[in-house]
């Protein structure tokens, strides 16, 4: 009788449980639990960034296929995987919704907080991938002049000016869940590092970490922005140097960090020094998790070549319509920060983490999942910015 497939999985992922065992056998685990012993049986591995997949994990194991049940590859040595016939996937573009909710409620919030008006300045983001894309298309929306740096794909349309028109996809819907439409996109429509922190009066990360990142927020990155500007991670923390950043915190008038160097352990100066400061949290929405999930199993099963796993899905909620209405009597800058605010209380998030910062996987692992933005939100938004409700 032909041995049935043995997966570990992180039984932190949600939604996941019940779903490969008709198919498998599958050993849940927590991250941490997660070691050369308890997984050498394996043949193929779901799990997220806490477990750090290298050879001290996976030598001597029968692991083939590892699906990452996150953004990024930077948990995984991946010239180790491939010396050894081991493939590596990730749920890129996942949660990247979530994370542009994160941003731009913490770009209103910290607004509000020093009552001050952000209409019309400069959003810099580093990193124009599937987060910092959609971020930039809803600044826009939101009337943000938006700068973009990203050296690859710039590259890559200098030498293909059609490179993303042939993938093009939706910005949302069907085939957007996990892509963006990029097509319309020119290698004109990005500029130098230096060019972007020179004129931003907000600098947002939206980088992977790897050997060209780490550490690129350092001394000269900081010294190069704007005196009074706003400083935004919710990459990775290794991208940013938190002494270099604590150095000279004083320039800013803002700093909103999401992540950090040596999780679950974090520089606490750092984060009662943060403006608004969470615990990894940026793109834990609802829809991220399923997205995350449902593309893991879908990996698993085009690996294992079982193609209900390599089809399946999952129901979706409906996403709901806002309550909030423009205020007629109000200005641009109380209706967009009341838009934001009425989605997502980042300041409670935030107050929870510098109250118990011990308490960082905690606050996580028991973390309520915010629903994303529908429809009728960046229609709100462009109503707004137009002022078509007056």
């Amino acid at each position: 009788m032909e041995r049935r497939p043995r997966i570990a999985a992180d039984s932190d992922i949600p939604f996941l449980n019940g779903i490969i065992e008709p198919y498998a056998d599958v050993v849940y685990l927590k991250g941490k639990d997660m070691t050369r012993e308890s997984i050498g049986e394996a043949d193929a591995l779901i799990i997220r960034t806490r477990t750090k997949c290298n050879r001290e994990l996976l030598e001597g194991t029968n692991v083939k296929f590892i699906a990452s049940a996150t953004i990024g590859s930077d948990h995984a040595d991946l010239d180790y995987c491939r010396s050894r016939g081991i493939f590596f996937t990730n749920a890129a573009g996942c949660n990247a919704w979530g994370v542009v909710q994160y941003v731009m409620t913490a770009i209103f919030c910290s607004f509000s907080k020093r009552d001050q008006n952000p209409q019309g300045l400069t959003l810099g983001i580093v990193g124009a991938g599937n987060v910092g894309e959609r971020l930039a298309k809803t600044a826009e929306l939101a009337g943000f002049r938006v700068l973009r740096c990203d050296p690859p794909v710039q590259s890559l349309l200098e030498n293909d000016p059609a490179y993303f028109s042939i993938a093009a996809a939706s910005l949302r819907g069907d085939g957007g869940k996990f892509r963006i439409d990029r097509s319309k996109l020119k290698a004109g429509d990005f500029c130098t590092l230096e060019q972007l922190l020179k004129e931003s009066d907000i600098v947002s990360l939206h980088v992977p970490l790897n050997k060209e990142t780490e550490g690129m927020a350092g001394n000269s990155f900081f010294e190069s922005m704007k005196n009074g500007a706003m400083f935004i991670n919710s990459s990775r923390g290794e991208v940013l140097n938190e002494a270099a950043l604590l150095k000279i915190r004083h320039k800013f008038a803002s700093v909103v960090i999401d992540v950090w160097s040596g999780e679950p352990q974090i520089c606490e100066d750092l984060l009662h020094s943060a403006d608004i400061a969470t615990p990894h949290i940026a793109g834990y929405s609802l829809q991220g998790k399923i997205n995350a999930t449902v593309m893991s199993v879908n990996s698993i099963g085009r690996f294992l070549g079982i193609e209900d796993l390599a089809l399946y899905d999952m129901e979706y909620p409906v996403l709901r319509d806002p309550d909030f209405r423009p205020d007629k009597t109000g200005t641009w800058f109380s209706n967009m920060s009341g838009l934001f605010a009425s989605h997502y209380d980042i300041e409670k998030d935030s107050t929870a983490l510098k109250n118990s910062p011990g308490s960082f996987e905690e606050l996580r692992e028991n973390y309520a999942y915010r629903n994303e933005y529908s429809e009728s939100v960046f229609e709100l938004i462009e109503i707004i910015n137009k002022r078509e409700y007056v």
